[in-house]
């Protein structure tokens, strides 16, 4: 669907799903974000909005439903991280983009700089300081400062037209 300035700025209700099906042709990586929330309490959802913004400074951004659960943790507190997923970690994927369950009791992790808990064996962790907050849509982007960052490698969990895919060979 393609609009300009006469067309409805919205997609109707019944091309929402379309909008979806055809965006989802984009394939992204997956990752984690976690923080904690007012209680100190561990915070974390799967993510595949995640992008870099600059190098200079160093900013990354992602977008959280403002629906979503740790939408208020997400937002109020000053820290994150985002955790790139290794091939190998669908399940974790899955954990942590369903409601409920002790998801932190089922991975090991740690906490790092200020209290953020840290996945381990992730192919990439940034460890960020919130920025700003944007409005956009039924959704708000996070612009994050990052702090730290490591690079563990390894293949990234790929997820392209609702499915989880592995790279192809060379």
């Amino acid at each position: 669907m393609t609009t300009d300035s006469t067309t409805a700025p919205h997609p109707v209700p019944d091309q929402s799903r379309a909008l979806r099906d055809t965006l989802g042709q984009f394939a992204t990586g997956v990752t984690v974000v976690t923080t904690t929330d007012a209680n100190g309490q561990p915070v974390g959802m799967t993510v595949n909005s995640f992008n870099s913004v600059s190098l200079d400074p160093p900013l990354v951004l992602w977008s959280i439903d403002k629906e979503s659960l740790g939408y208020d943790a997400f937002t109020a507190e000053g820290h994150f991280a985002v955790h790139v997923l290794r091939a190998d970690q669908q399940h974790v994927s899955n954990l942590f983009a369903g409601r409920g369950a002790d998801k932190f009791g089922q991975v090991r992790w740690q906490e790092g700089p200020n209290q953020v808990p840290l996945l381990a064996e992730c192919a990439a962790v940034f460890h960020c300081r919130l920025a700003q907050c944007i409005e956009g849509g039924d959704h708000t982007i996070l612009l994050g400062e990052v702090l730290d960052f490591t690079a563990n490698g390894g293949e990234p969990l790929i997820f392209h037209l609702g499915r989880y895919r592995a790279l192809a060979g060379d």
